[in-house]
C-alpha cells in the first residue's frame, strides 16, 4: 500500500462544525487534513469568511479557501424547525461537534452540551468561545482585534517604549492560536473517549488561549512576586531585538549559548570579547542583551547577506535571511518538500495551497483531498435531495 492510499489517522471520525470565519474553521481543516469527515454546517448566508476578498466567484473568497479544504457543506437555516430536526439527525451520527455559537443561543436551539449527549452519549461537544464561561466576560462577543487587545498582546510593544503606541499583530494570531489550541483539544477529547467510552465537553476560549500562550515568557520576575507586576521578558523587549541590516539587506543573527557567542566573536575577529563576561555569563548577558545586541548590529554592516550566512554557517550559529512572503515560494527548503502546492478546483481553477506541516509515517494528512466546498455544496449528498 502507498502512502497515498494509507488511511488518514481520523479516518470514520465525524465532525460537525458550526463555526465561522477562522478560530473554527482552522481547527476543523486541521481535523480534516487528517481524515475526518467534517461537515461544515452554514446558514443560508453561508460563512463571513466567504465574502472576503480577493475572490474569483461570489462567496467563495481567498481567505475562505485556506481554511475550509477537506469539508463538506450543507445548509441548514437553524431558526426553522425542520433544519433544526436534520442538524439533530447529522449530529446523533457524529462523534465531535464545534461550534462557535454562543452556549446561551445554543441552550434556546436545545443544542447545549447536555441535551446533546443525551441523544448521543457519544457525542464529544466544542465550545469555541471568545471568553471562559465561568467569568464576567462570559457574553461579550469576540473577534481577534478584541482579544488582541485585552490579551496584552498590543500593548507588548508599550513594555519596550511606554511612549508607543498600542498596534495588533498584522496576523489574526488569536484566532489561528485558537485554532490550533481546539484541534488538539478535539484531538484529546477523542483519545480519552477511545481509552474510557466517555464523551465530554471541552471549552477553548481564545482570550485565556492568547494570554497563557503570551504569559510562557512574559511572566518573568512576575512569577515570584506575592502580587504579580513585573511581566515581560527583557530579551523579547530590548528596541535592539530585530534582524540587523548588513551591507546589503537584513538578516537575523542569533548566537544563543556561550560556547555560540564565543564562536560567533571569534569568527569576525573580535578575540578580545572571548573572555568578557557577555559572553562567559549568561546571566550577566542577559541584563545588558541590549548592548549585547546593539555590538551584533554594528557588526552586521560590515559584511553582506550571503557572507554572513557562510560565516554563521561554518561557526555552526543559527542565521537565516530576512524574507517577505513572496519570497516563499521560491524558498529552496520549501521547495524541496512541496510545501506549496497547487490544485485544481473545480469552481475556483487552479488554486495555491501549502501542505500541512506535521508529518506521519504511517498515517499521513492529505491537503487536496477535497477543495473547500461552494455553500451548499454537499446538502443533497448528506441529507437527500428532499431534506428529509
Amino acid at each position: 500500500m502507498t502512502s497515498a492510499q494509507k488511511p488518514a489517522i481520523l479516518d470514520g471520525v465525524r465532525v460537525i462544525d458550526l463555526t465561522s470565519v477562522v478560530f473554527g474553521p482552522l481547527a476543523t481543516q486541521m481535523l480534516g487534513d487528517l481524515g475526518a469527515d467534517v461537515i461544515k454546517v452554514e446558514g443560508p448566508d453561508g460563512d463571513l469568511l466567504r465574502q472576503v476578498q480577493p475572490s474569483r466567484n461570489k462567496l467563495m473568497g481567498a481567505a475562505f479557501l485556506g481554511a475550509n479544504r477537506n469539508k463538506r457543506s450543507v445548509v441548514l437555516d437553524l431558526k426553522t424547525q425542520a433544519d433544526r430536526d436534520r442538524l439533530q439527525k447529522l449530529l446523533a451520527e457524529a462523534d465531535v461537534m464545534i461550534s462557535s455559537i454562543r452556549p446561551a443561543a445554543l441552550a434556546r436551539l436545545s443544542l447545549d452540551p447536555d441535551s446533546l449527549r443525551r441523544a448521543n452519549p457519544n457525542l464529544i461537544t466544542v465550545s469555541a468561545t471568545g471568553y471562559g464561561q465561568d467569568g464576567p466576560y462570559a457574553a461579550k462577543p469576540a473577534f481577534d482585534d478584541i482579544v488582541q487587545s485585552v490579551s496584552g498582546l498590543a500593548s507588548l510593544a508599550t513594555l519596550r517604549d511606554p511612549e508607543a503606541a498600542p498596534e495588533y499583530a498584522p496576523t489574526i494570531l488569536a484566532d489561528k492560536l485558537g485554532g490550533v489550541t481546539a484541534a488538539y483539544a478535539i484531538m484529546a477529547a477523542l483519545f480519552h473517549r477511545e481509552r474510557t467510552g466517555e464523551a465530554q465537553h471541552v471549552e477553548v476560549p481564545m482570550f485565556e488561549t492568547l494570554a497563557s500562550f503570551l504569559l510562557a515568557e512574559h511572566m518573568d520576575a512576575a512569577t515570584f512576586e506575592e502580587k504579580p507586576q513585573d511581566f515581560g521578558y527583557a530579551r523579547m523587549l530590548v528596541p535592539h531585538r530585530r534582524p540587523v541590516q548588513t551591507a546589503d539587506g537584513y538578516i537575523t543573527l542569533l548566537p544563543y549559548t556561550n560556547m555560540q557567542w564565543a564562536r560567533f566573536f571569534k569568527a569576525v575577529g573580535r578575540d578580545d570579547m572571548l573572555d568578557h563576561p557577555w559572553v562567559t555569563d549568561m546571566d550577566v548577558r542577559s541584563r545588558n542583551i541590549g548592548a549585547v545586541y546593539d555590538m551584533v548590529a554594528q557588526l552586521a554592516l560590515t559584511r553582506t547577506t550571503d557572507d554572513w550566512l557562510a560565516m554563521m554557517e561554518d561557526a555552526d550559529i543559527p542565521a537565516m535571511p530576512v524574507r517577505n512572503l513572496a519570497d516563499l515560494p521560491s524558498d529552496p527548503h520549501l521547495a524541496a518538500t512541496g510545501f506549496f502546492q497547487q490544485v485544481d478546483h473545480p469552481t475556483e481553477g487552479g488554486i495555491w495551497t501549502t501542505q500541512p506541516p506535521v508529518r506521519f509515517s504511517a498515517t499521513p494528512a492529505r491537503h487536496d483531498y477535497r477543495p473547500a466546498p461552494r455553500l451548499g455544496e454537499h446538502s443533497d449528498e448528506i441529507l437527500g435531495p428532499d431534506k428529509a
